[in-house]
């Protein structure tokens, strides 16, 4: 498989497509960042990729969330999604893992999906903090928030995948 931004840059379409959607499980974002091919280098291609996520339409960016395990939820499976979830989400100690899963839920009743955040970093109680905070958001300032929190996921994701290969 590629293991270079040359080689992603030469994939076809949709192998290009294949691979991004490793990294924001929306296809609209996939296609449009496939599509702005060749790179020079992973800065522009991430670059691209935030501004891409920042662009989708809600319904793009809901698809990109059921691709998202709940925070505090142990990814099941073993593909790279899956791994880097759960690599992502390591700062999580097990005592928060039950005040994140009430957090999740009143969350998802408020605003209709799955509480994303780049857990990257960042532990269970500093997780738990943002997600209340994020709580008293209106619709249009969470949906702002989801955007951002995605496109940094995505970034973060792509050069993980560029260094992991293609």
């Amino acid at each position: 498989m590629p293991d270079t931004l040359s080689d992603f840059n030469a994939r076809s379409p949709a192998g290009a497509e294949e691979a991004l959607l490793a990294c924001c499980a929306s296809r609209a974002f996939a296609a449009k960042v496939a599509a702005l091919r060749p790179y020079d280098d992973v800065d522009e291609l991430a670059a691209t990729a935030e501004a891409a996520v920042r662009d989708l339409g809600w319904d793009d960016v809901m698809e990109a969330l059921r691709a998202h395990p709940r925070i505090g939820e142990r990814a099941a499976g073993d593909g790279r999604q899956a791994s880097w979830s759960r690599q992502e989400q390591s700062g999580v100690e097990e005592e928060a893992r039950q005040a994140l899963a009430a957090g999740n839920k009143q969350y998802e009743d408020r605003f209709g999906h799955v509480y994303l955040v780049c857990a990257t970093g960042l532990t269970g109680a500093q997780l738990l903090a943002r997600l209340r905070e994020r709580l008293g958001n209106d619709e249009e300032s969470e949906r702002a928030a989801v955007r951002g929190e995605l496109a940094a996921i995505t970034a973060l994701r792509l050069r993980k995948l560029m260094k992991e290969g293609t």
